[in-house]
């Protein structure tokens, strides 16, 4: 029962819910009446792609494994920001008299490349003063959040029709593409939010390995992989 579990998670469901699926799976089909189930990285509940669960002595690596680099496929959705970031929060359209180039996309891209710092959401996990900063923003109180040094290794144009934009990025671990998102808004001056977003590595491993949450379900021990 020891290792790891390569899953992809489809969107609705949160990085706990999942846990809490193998956890019971495992509950369920052998004689550990307390199994050890952790992730290696959260992803938001609207997000898909690879979520590593780590259970029996594995979980003592989950930290080891959540500080690799990660890799994304992101849409993003200018001229309209939102208060969380995604598509869960307030929106409010911004006037944008003169939509980007493909000249001025490239630029952004190109600002946000490489080691910089990066603010995290407001609405994010992120602990302030000992809570979480969601839960400070969602009681309606003023979140300071400090920047952070993350390294985007990767930040490529996949397709853009304004609004739309998609991108391939390849992060560091810490690196929220919520605020990417925004970024980019704010350097192109129409606002912008992130749409979608899916995961397709973690360090090694890819989203090409991994099972739909219902695959296990028959017998989750045989997908459990060691290393």
């Amino acid at each position: 029962m020891d290792g790891i579990l390569y899953i992809d998670k489809q969107a609705g469901w949160t990085s706990f819910d999942v846990v809490a699926k193998v956890r019971g799976l495992l509950r369920a089909q052998t004689d550990v009446k307390r199994p050890k189930v952790g992730h290696c990285g959260t992803l938001d509940p609207n997000a898909t792609g690879l979520l590593l669960i780590v259970t029996g002595s594995y979980c003592k690596r989950a930290q080891e494994f959540s500080g690799m680099d990660k890799s994304y496929e992101a849409t993003i959705r200018l001229g309209i920001t939102s208060t969380t970031g995604d598509d869960e929060g307030e929106k409010t359209e911004k006037n944008v008299p003169h939509q980007p180039d493909i000249e001025a996309i490239n630029t952004a891209l190109s600002k946000y490349s490489g080691t910089i710092q990066q603010t995290p959401p407001a609405y994010s996990a992120v602990k302030v003063g000992g809570k979480r900063a969601y839960a400070l923003a969602r009681a309606g109180k003023t979140v300071k959040i400090e920047p952070r040094t993350v390294t985007i290794h990767q930040n490529d144009l996949v397709n853009y029709e304004y609004p739309w934009l998609k991108i391939n990025c390849r992060v560091s671990s810490g690196t929220y593409i919520r605020s990417l998102a925004a970024d980019i808004g704010v350097h192109l001056e129409t606002g912008a939010y992130l749409h979608g977003l899916r995961r397709t590595s973690i360090g090694p491993w890819s989203v090409t390995d991994a099972e739909d949450i219902t695959a296990i379900e028959g017998d989750v021990l045989s997908y459990i992989r060691q290393l």
